[in-house]
């Protein structure tokens, strides 16, 4: 089998099949897409072949490609995935985004992600903010060893991961001049969750129609907030307009929802 007739072999032209078989290749090989298109007449190794047609079958169970290849890219960032990690999404750089402009790159600011999984939004902050100290936490010793992984994969060094479920894992002295989460937040009776059976279903449904992690986060961050300090939290779409409340309701002041890319309500940031 050469690279062009492994291209040929999932899905039809031009459609999303196509594309995983491609990104696929492209990881197998080691090679970027340019590469994969004026190589097509290259062979496939015997190890290679069996990894591609084992990584297909995979896919074709349902498996999300970045837990068939164990990584997936976010931010400027490659990070190991697992079951055991939600896969990270475009639209969560949003939160990043946001809260990188809040942190002064010449400040020595104290940032926590709550419920960090893969690391991936506190190793974004961490890395664009040198100077800044990053503390992220998650319930899942599981995922905290992923996130560890993923620090010294990215060489990122001024970040430490604590066990425990949100602010429980923090010692009483602790004040943060920025917090970020993305906890759950899907309603448990939601029916798209049918075709996200492959992820850690605690890091995706929450109680109380999904808000019941945000209340807790949102209604106990002041105590660990110092003066001024910023919240940022993702969340569903439709859930907008009921997290903001949460926010007024804590005390926060200057509440507002940022959108994500494709329109929807997605982040909500205020300040204490």
């Amino acid at each position: 089998m050469n690279i062009a007739q492994a291209l040929d072999y999932y899905g039809a032209p031009d459609s999303f099949e196509r594309r995983e078989c491609s990104w696929l290749l492209e990881h197998i090989l080691a090679i970027n897409h340019l590469t994969l298109k004026y190589k097509s007449d290259q062979p496939l190794t015997p190890d290679q072949e069996q990894q591609f047609l084992q990584g297909i079958q995979r896919l074709k169970q349902g498996k999300p490609l970045a837990y068939v290849i164990g990584e997936q890219e976010f931010w400027s960032l490659r990070l190991k995935v697992t079951p055991d990690t939600l896969i990270p999404r475009p639209d969560t750089e949003i939160l990043v985004e946001q809260a990188l402009a809040l942190i002064n790159s010449e400040q020595r600011l104290c940032i926590l992600d709550l419920g960090t999984g893969s690391g991936a939004i506190a190793l974004s902050i961490a890395k664009e903010r040198p100077l800044s100290n990053v503390i992220a936490t998650d319930f899942s010793s599981a995922a905290i060893q992923v996130a560890q992984h993923n620090a010294m994969l990215n060489q990122i060094s001024n970040i430490r991961f604590l066990q425990g479920s949100w602010y429980q894992a923090l010692n009483t002295s602790y004040q943060f001049d920025v917090i970020v989460s993305n906890p759950p937040y899907i309603d448990e009776q939601d029916q798209h969750l049918i075709d996200l059976t492959h992820e850690p279903i605690t890091a995706l449904t929450a109680k109380n129609q999904g808000l019941a992690d945000l209340k807790v986060i949102i209604g106990q961050s002041p105590q660990w907030l110092k003066p001024a300090g910023w919240l940022l939290v993702e969340h569903g779409y439709d859930q907008g307009q009921a997290v903001q409340q949460l926010f007024s309701q804590a005390g926060f002041n200057q509440v507002k929802t940022v959108k994500d890319y494709g329109g929807n309500d997605r982040v909500t940031l205020g300040q204490i």
